[in-house]
């Protein structure tokens, strides 16, 4: 998709001239990595090459160091707008893109299906091509991941998924930094996940041979992942060198795992299905026992809400347990492609360990 819009420069102003605001804010070290993803959508993992995939992680990790832990200002978003269309309710999505768009001096506009007319009174065409006049990108918190590939045909800014019924990105691109900050690195670790075949699950299938990992997927029968994500995964896994395995044994989903996953049962628009589910996952429960079976570094994960029927208090407020630090870097992951998409500014700090 053409990208049209100013460049990081137009924000030259702030400091009188662009050579001042490289002075002040950098344009990066000499580039380490081929990457360039201004202008880019964010609709999937599976889009993303492993270089580009640690090159958000590594800004990610450059705007929390710089911003949270050195109190420096960057008003790199300065001057723009994002529309976040949201058809589904959220917490973490919501407050990670509202206080870290507004931190970097942009302006956010959040926008419920009660406060526009998306796909009701106008067409997601129309509404895609109005919200390209006036914002300079659009997050997107959908029911269907088709809607998303409407609004990139006619969007003429960067389209973010902020969770579709096929995939979340941001989230998990929130769980490889949380991880990446705990292990001081990626490659070789074990995920296993335990629970259902969900979207979550899906991106990370798509993602985590690319940056080395291996994958252990537990779920109950008739709640497997989609077919075209576990072929997409198998072929990730040959041509990157990591295992994936797939069976209904929470156990042995966890045996050797670093890391233990789970999600919601029930995601919303199944609450018909509750009865049934909750039925099928009986078992799925990550307790102590499932940890027992795991690496002796095992730690948790979970993208919240959490229900106690998916992971006990023992787990999921032990000292293994990472869910309220992964939840902060909802944040900082978020703002890493705000700022690699929208912006020329490159991460200033060494490059983190993958």
């Amino acid at each position: 998709m053409l990208f049209n819009m100013r460049s990081f420069f137009s924000i030259a102003k702030l400091t009188g001239t662009s050579k001042q605001l490289l002075r002040q804010f950098g344009n990066g070290p000499p580039a380490q990595m081929n990457v360039q993803l201004k202008g880019r959508d964010l609709l999937t993992l599976q889009n993303y090459t492993a270089d580009e995939l640690e090159y958000l992680l590594w800004m990610a990790s450059d705007l929390k160091q710089r911003i949270k832990h050195k109190g420096e200002y960057l008003p790199l978003m300065q001057g723009k707008s994002l529309a976040m269309v949201f058809e589904k309710r959220s917490t973490r999505t919501r407050l990670s893109a509202e206080t870290g768009f507004a931190l970097l001096g942009g302006h956010p506009s959040f926008l419920t299906t009660q406060d526009i007319h998306l796909g009701t009174n106008e067409s997601l065409t129309d509404t895609a091509r109005v919200l390209s006049s006036m914002t300079n990108a659009i997050l997107a918190r959908v029911y269907k991941h088709s809607d998303l590939h409407l609004m990139t045909k006619e969007a003429t800014i960067p389209v973010i998924n902020g969770l579709s019924d096929l995939f979340h990105p941001l989230q998990i691109l929130a769980d490889y930094h949380t991880l990446q900050e705990h292990y001081g690195g990626l490659s070789g670790l074990t995920i296993a996940w335990i629970g259902d075949g969900n979207n979550v699950l899906h991106s990370i299938m798509t993602s985590a041979a690319k940056l080395g990992m291996h994958l252990r997927v537990a779920t109950p029968k008739g709640f497997e992942p989609d077919l075209r994500i576990t072929e997409i995964t198998e072929q990730h896994c040959k041509e990157y060198g990591t295992k994936l395995l797939l069976t209904t044994d929470p156990l042995e989903a966890a045996e050797g795992a670093n890391v233990l996953v789970t999600d919601t049962w029930i995601s919303m628009g199944q609450e018909e299905e509750k009865k049934e589910r909750l039925k099928a996952f009986e078992g799925y429960q990550v307790t102590m026992q499932t940890a027992k079976a795991a690496a002796s570094n095992w730690t948790f994960l979970h993208c919240l809400p959490r229900k106690p029927e998916e992971v006990d208090d023992e787990v999921f407020y032990s000292p293994q347990s990472l869910v309220f630090q992964e939840a902060e870097n909802r944040k900082w992951t978020f703002m890493a492609v705000m700022v690699s998409l929208l912006t020329d500014y490159s991460p200033q700090l060494q490059k983190p360990t993958f």
